[in-house]
């Protein structure tokens, strides 16, 4: 088939790239015209691995280009997908001028019928404001065509997103017109080892809101398993063990477990305040997730409490050497980090901080910009020189397995502060290293 693919971002520009694996013709085009010109040239705009490699092939081959030209992608294809950015405030309102510029642009040149796909996450009800305008864009220059929308709902995870891509557990389909359906269903055949179990057809606002149920529950299991932690700490039980009993349940899975920092990154937290804005204008208002919210803010400042603790409040003039920055590992993302909170709070201290990230220092230091009481390291074993204690935020691959002699040799006061349960307590105290983590018994009783 013939795609034309609206956004370059995470989630555009991975599906564009897989669905030219595919062997589809597929044109990806983004306002920013910077980012495109760099994308012709194979130079990537963002972390995410396996994707260079794949756009890189996708080129080679002509399966894959890129255009600022939005007339020439709304000419191109058989089924047109919309994957721009949604961003939503701080009040959960979300903000689809991007959507609708781009229904409104598809309606202004299309010259043929067309399927749209709405694969932004858009609260519900979006897919009848894009048939609205594509419908009047459409009707102004007196165009007869027949273009159907459906929704399409994107669950790609950062630093997976090609994999995800490539084996997706489950496609969500939202469309009541039959040559939408059969087009899609054709084109998401080949991904999926059960098209029966997996191909799931539905309404635009059942497509619609499963993708923000779907987040609200997945941020709710990292919130219950992070209030499961602090009650694990002042019990004396350690949450690792406690997340393998219950995970073991075939009942809830070992999913999503896991107790850390709190979430971050472009979707969780955007998508929870956006789903409780919107059921708050229906008078219908989510209480379980008001909580689920307050419980991750909370969570995001535990690293900051557990130094306080161990430094009895004297935390100015420390430095801390902090491994990760992005708001998990294979990324380069720094929306809602976990990170910043702790750099924030640890500079308000008057602690000094020495970061190293293998991907997200350079958008870490555009957000926090140039200040004395940062040094940003080229290694994490550089990040160590000089510091106090070592505090882990991103379990990136190359901080699992650290030299703990070295690092107990380095630091000048031994301490690990383990914001993802990385390391293996008992190894590290045998270091000589006193060690907190979220959760494990430790840092209540030392």
């Amino acid at each position: 088939m013939k795609l034309a693919i609206f956004g370059a971002g995470y989630v555009g520009l991975s599906f564009a790239a897989c669905m030219a694996e595919a062997g589809h013709e597929v044109l990806c085009a983004d306002a920013d015209a910077a980012r495109i010109e760099g994308l012709q040239q194979g130079r990537m705009p963002l972390h995410e691995p396996g994707l260079e490699a794949l756009v890189a092939a996708g080129l080679s081959a002509g399966k894959l280009r890129f255009t600022a030209d939005e007339r020439a992608a709304s000419l191109h294809g058989d089924v047109l997908f919309i994957v721009v950015n949604t961003p939503a405030d701080a009040q959960g309102d979300v903000d689809l001028r991007h959507v609708m510029a781009v229904a409104r642009s598809i309606g202004q040149h299309r010259d043929r019928d067309a399927v749209v796909v709405c694969k932004s996450t858009a609260p519900v009800g979006t897919a009848e404001q894009v048939e609205a305008v594509l419908r009047a864009a459409l009707s102004q220059r007196g165009a007869a065509h027949r273009v159907a929308v459906a929704v399409n709902p994107e669950f790609l995870r950062e630093g997976s997103a090609v994999r995800d891509c490539r084996q997706p557990d489950r496609v969500v389909i939202g469309a009541t017109d039959p040559a939408a359906i059969d087009l899609l269903t054709r084109l998401y055949e080949p991904f999926v080892r059960d098209p029966a179990k997996q191909l799931l057809v539905m309404d635009w606002r059942s497509a619609e809101l499963t993708k923000y149920a779907a987040n609200a529950m997945l941020a709710t299991r990292i919130s219950f398993m992070n209030e499961m932690a602090r009650v694990a700490e002042h019990a004396g039980a350690d949450i690792e063990m406690v997340r393998r009993g219950i995970g073991s349940d075939r009942r809830i899975g070992p999913d999503f477990l896991q107790a850390g920092a709190g979430y971050g990154g472009s979707c969780l937290a955007k998508d929870v305040r956006a789903l409780r804005h919107a059921a708050d204008r229906e008078g219908q208002p989510l209480r379980l997730l008001a909580a689920v919210e307050a419980a991750n803010h909370e969570q995001k400042g535990r690293l900051f409490e557990l130094m306080t603790h161990h430094f009895e409040g004297r935390i100015a003039n420390k430095t801390i050497a902090l491994w990760g920055l992005a708001f998990k590992p294979d990324t380069d993302d720094m929306r809602d980090a976990p990170s910043l909170v702790l750099l924030e709070r640890l500079w308000a201290a008057g602690a000094h901080v020495q970061v190293h990230d293998p991907a997200a220092m350079p958008n870490a230091r555009a957000i926090v910009g140039e200040r004395g009481d940062v040094r940003w390291c080229d290694t994490p074993e550089d990040a160590l020189q000089g510091a106090d204690v070592l505090a882990l935020v991103t379990e990136w691959p190359v901080f699992r397995r650290p030299d703990l002699a070295r690092i107990a040799s380095t630091l000048k006061a031994p301490a690990i502060f383990d914001g993802r349960n990385l390391y293996d307590a008992a190894e590290v105290e045998a270091a000589g290293i006193a060690y907190y983590g979220i959760g494990r018994g430790r840092s209540v009783r030392r």
